[in-house]
């Protein structure tokens, strides 16, 4: 897929592309920088053509620029300076660009930092971290400003030389995301980070406050009070760290039961679930449904009858799918089978209305729904926590936390006063109602431009809407094109790859306003792919 602009970033993937690529790759390679000999068709196959993924910048059918993904070894540089590895960091999966080219007349920051963009997170979702280049000379200093490291001696001619770089792609992602957007900051529909409130940007701007004073005390149990009364719960604790180290918690407070238990998963999230448990080593059986299938209880109930189960641990929001569990129905069922309910709340607080009445545990996060940064969790329980200094590590411990009024160890004032600012919208179910609405507007706009959405409207969360992509349409590729028009999506995740999903996230701040221009965007989007079909057919036809 493409986009309608300027300049668009893809993967080649059309017989005229890479014609294209041949001319450019001997206008540059044979004409420009003499590396090859000249040849009467004017046009240069690279001798890993077969290996090379290319990604190319298009202005309107015209290839300008393209570089080129290779992970088989040898690399080039291998062949020029014997293995490279001891020159590289390491514990790295590494593959090489080559022929980064682009025409005189596009030889704007813009197209090189586009094509390096979208090569790197092409070769991340294939598994790479690190990147190989031989850079010209000519272009040292753009090579620099793009965080390319050089290393080794100078290879290549004297009228070709050029400086063996490399490039983590963690670092080219960390320096340049922020600035390339075209439109300048994205928006981002991502289930975490989220879209902040300008009062939320506020508070956290703030100047931070000594966690032992007592104007951050005040705040922060008054901040533990509006979270209870958001879940009714009678108790909380507020951790430092990501909703992955509630879990850890609750795991550790299941623990001490010494009792076996059932875990349920119908997503990735209920299979990180399992996970907690078998790292926390509980007694406990798994009771896994596919992904995107509503939880069959029946089933539940008869492996809590057959192993004894004292309690019960599922997620309510799951975010991997966008299905909502039925927490009523959970309670209902754990009630009538005497276990202990846990809950994984993370997507599900601050998305819809949620009554922790009658469970044991549950986790939560500030960075999802509740529209605040990530950077803290929070686990509810409704019983008196002892702290356990034999049996859990400090920070694992939740009874440590109620010892300490919550305060055991340094807190992060700032975070405190985000999440205390995005809690004060939840004094009414106006949040609950706005994306509700949202969500009521988006999914049928989505039907009509024929995107499968994964779960049904009546067992799906507003927060979230899953899209299963056919085979034929590449959700990495839909991913990095929106992207380029400065909309995030989800589509990186290793599970999202792995089953050609993207995800819209409504978590955060977000108005119809926001949706509109990514509706229009999936609309551009799904018309030049028809166009480049069209193409396609006509080009077999005359052939």
């Amino acid at each position: 897929m493409t986009y309608s602009g300027p300049v668009r970033f893809k993967i080649a993937n059309e017989l005229w592309e890479f014609e294209q690529i041949f001319e450019l790759a001997y206008e540059t390679f044979v004409e420009e920088i003499p590396q090859h000999e000249v040849n009467a068709e004017r046009r240069h196959v690279d001798r890993f053509h077969d290996q090379n993924l290319y990604v190319v910048a298009i202005d309107q059918d015209r290839v300008v620029g393209m570089i080129a993904l290779r992970g088989d070894r040898p690399f080039s540089l291998d062949e020029k300076l014997g293995n490279v590895d001891s020159y590289l960091p390491e514990d790295r999966k590494i593959c090489e660009l080559r022929l980064l080219a682009v025409r005189p007349t596009h030889r704007r920051g813009v197209v090189f930092r586009g094509l390096v963009d979208l090569v790197v997170r092409a070769g991340r979702a294939r598994g790479y971290d690190l990147a190989l280049i031989s850079g010209t000379l000519r272009q040292e200093k753009l090579y620099h400003h793009l965080g390319f490291v050089p290393f080794g001696p100078r290879v290549g001619t004297e009228d070709a030389q050029f400086q063996p770089m490399y490039i983590t792609f963690e670092g080219f992602q960390e320096s340049s995301a922020p600035s390339f957007s075209p439109k300048g900051e994205p928006f981002s529909f991502l289930p975490g980070p989220v879209p902040l409130s300008p009062e939320v940007r506020a508070a956290f701007e703030r100047l931070p406050v000594y966690h032992r004073d007592a104007r951050f005390r005040e705040e922060f149990h008054r901040t533990k009070e509006r979270l209870c009364r958001l879940v009714g719960a009678p108790r909380v604790e507020v951790l430092l760290g990501s909703g992955t180290l509630s879990n850890d918690v609750v795991a550790g407070q299941i623990s001490l039961l010494d009792a076996p238990g059932i875990v349920i998963s119908n997503g990735e999230f209920g299979e990180r679930l399992v996970d907690h448990a078998r790292r926390m080593r509980l007694v406990h059986g798994a009771v896994q449904f596919g992904w995107g299938e509503p939880i069959d209880l029946a089933r539940v109930g008869q492996a809590i009858t057959q192993s004894g189960a004292r309690w019960l641990w599922a997620v309510v929001s799951e975010t991997s799918t966008g299905m909502l569990n039925d927490l009523d129905a959970l309670r209902a069922l754990a009630r009538a089978r005497g276990v202990l309910l846990c809950l994984d709340c993370v997507s599900a607080i601050g998305a819809v209305p949620v009554n922790l009445d009658g469970v044991y545990l549950a986790s939560g996060a500030s960075g999802k729904a509740i529209a605040s940064l990530p950077g803290l969790s929070f686990v509810f329980h409704a019983h008196d926590v002892a702290a356990e200094p034999t049996r859990l590590p400090r920070y694992l411990d939740l009874g440590f936390y109620a010892e300490k009024s919550g305060l055991p160890f340094t807190h992060s004032s700032n975070l405190i006063a985000a999440l205390d600012a995005a809690l004060m919208r939840f004094d009414s179910s106006e949040p609950f109602e706005q994306m509700a609405a949202l969500s009521a507007w988006l999914r049928p706009k989505l039907r009509e431009l024929g995107l499968p959405i994964l779960v049904d409207d009546a067992a799906a969360t507003p927060a979230v809407v899953t899209i299963a992509l056919p085979a034929t349409v590449s959700a990495t590729t839909l991913g990095d094109d929106l992207q380029r028009e400065g909309l995030l999506v989800a589509y990186q995740s290793e599970y999202l790859v792995r089953r050609n999903w993207f995800q819209i996230g409504l978590m955060g701040y977000c108005r119809r306003e926001h949706l509109e221009p990514l509706v229009a965007a999936l609309h551009r989007l799904q018309q030049a792919d028809s166009a480049r079909v069209v193409r396609s057919e006509a080009a077999a036809i005359r052939r």
